[in-house]
């Protein structure tokens, strides 16, 4: 399970022009569901998300977590994170799951997070989107929960 997590000041998404949900500070997820992903994959990557110490504390350091300061995200499924590029030029996504197997991990990574106590907003699952943000730094960072198994 791959999430590109980008902390932001505020963020929404659009679906036929009309905003479907929103935050303020917090922090942007594109969620990826792989191939062969399992319950070990969703619950690792929902920990990392709120537990992630990318805020910044009094002395200027990410030092909190969207748990330790009561923020929140908004998770947007994003099955082209699985891109291969290595041949030619049209990306292939063969690593990337099932639409309706990628839709229910996608739901409970959402109530996952939820659970953790992270108020969650979401896209709309395999729908074409606009998502607005305004990234806080930038901070984006990735998380991989393959790595996580590799260890």
């Amino acid at each position: 399970m791959l999430a590109l997590i980008q902390r932001v000041s505020e963020a929404r998404v659009e679906v036929n022009g009309t905003v479907v949900d929103s935050i303020g500070k917090g922090v942007l997820v594109f969620l990826c569901v792989l191939k062969g992903d399992r319950e070990e994959d969703l619950d690792y990557t929902a920990r990392k998300v709120a537990n992630l110490r990318i805020f910044e504390d009094t002395e200027g350091r990410m030092n909190h977590s969207l748990i330790d300061l009561g923020l929140e995200a908004l998770v947007v499924s994003q099955f082209t994170l699985a891109a291969r590029t290595r041949k030619g030029n049209r990306p292939s996504f063969d690593d990337a799951e099932a639409p309706e197997r990628a839709r229910q991990m996608y739901e409970a990574f959402v109530s996952k997070l939820n659970n953790l106590g992270i108020k969650t907003a979401q896209g709309v699952f395999g729908a074409m989107m606009k998502v607005h943000l305004i990234n806080d730094g930038p901070v984006t960072i990735m998380v991989d929960s393959r790595e996580k198994r590799r260890s």
